[in-house]
């Protein structure tokens, strides 16, 4: 299988990075980042603008695409870039890379993803996967973790703070409500893209245990 990564740089990408190169069913992995990502076998990382996308058909040309692209309102530094970032990279991607010849795509949404939500975060999450869906991929997998429990280049005093919550309440929450660790969804990801399965499958929080 050739794979084509996005956000390979992230938590979660950079865990499915590790494990898609790892695995003898994957031939290769192309990961297009902002930023070069150190030489390994395997691996074909071009740096690109991505919002001046190439055309170059060595790039999106894969059997199936694994997107752990994400930012946050902070990071983005306003809800126009946020917009661009979560969806607009991903479904733009999703357009060149059914174009040639991508039969899969696994998107790492989030819980609660939802176009009629009234929070911003879970609508934007809600138009991604619904205009990735209606580019028709045989296979298309929406995984919906909820609060992702791992250190993150920048600080995220909420999250790192609910995470410590999450923790100690572990005992006693039911799994809906537990945080997921990247390593976890990776794993659930990576099975996702090379499983021949076709159809819509959405993967739950709780299955990411």
């Amino acid at each position: 299988m050739q794979l084509l990564l996005l956000g390979a740089t992230g938590l979660v990408g950079s865990r499915v990075l590790d494990l898609a190169l790892a695995d003898p069913r994957v031939a290769g992995v192309t990961a297009p980042t902002r930023r070069p990502l150190p030489s390994r076998p395997g691996l074909s990382a071009p740096t690109l603008d991505f919002d001046e996308l190439p055309q170059d058909p060595s790039i999106w040309t894969a059997d199936a695409v694994i997107c752990a692209l994400g930012t946050t309102l902070r990071s983005a530094g306003s809800r126009e870039r946020f917009y661009r970032v979560d969806h607009d990279y991903p479904v733009e991607i999703a357009r060149l890379a059914k174009a040639h010849g991508a039969k899969t795509f696994v998107l790492n949404s989030a819980k609660g993803a939802d176009v009629k939500s009234l929070f911003f975060y879970s609508r934007v999450k809600g138009e991604t996967e619904r205009d990735i869906l209606e580019l028709g991929f045989a296979r298309t997998v929406l995984v919906r973790p909820g609060l992702i429990d791992g250190p993150r280049p920048e600080p995220r005093p909420m999250e790192q703070w609910a995470g410590r919550v999450l923790s100690v309440l572990k005992p006693i929450l039911p799994p809906s409500m537990q945080a997921n660790r990247p390593e976890a969804i990776a794993r659930a990801m990576l099975e996702a893209a090379i499983s021949a399965v076709p159809g819509v499958t959405v993967v739950p929080s709780q299955d990411l245990l």
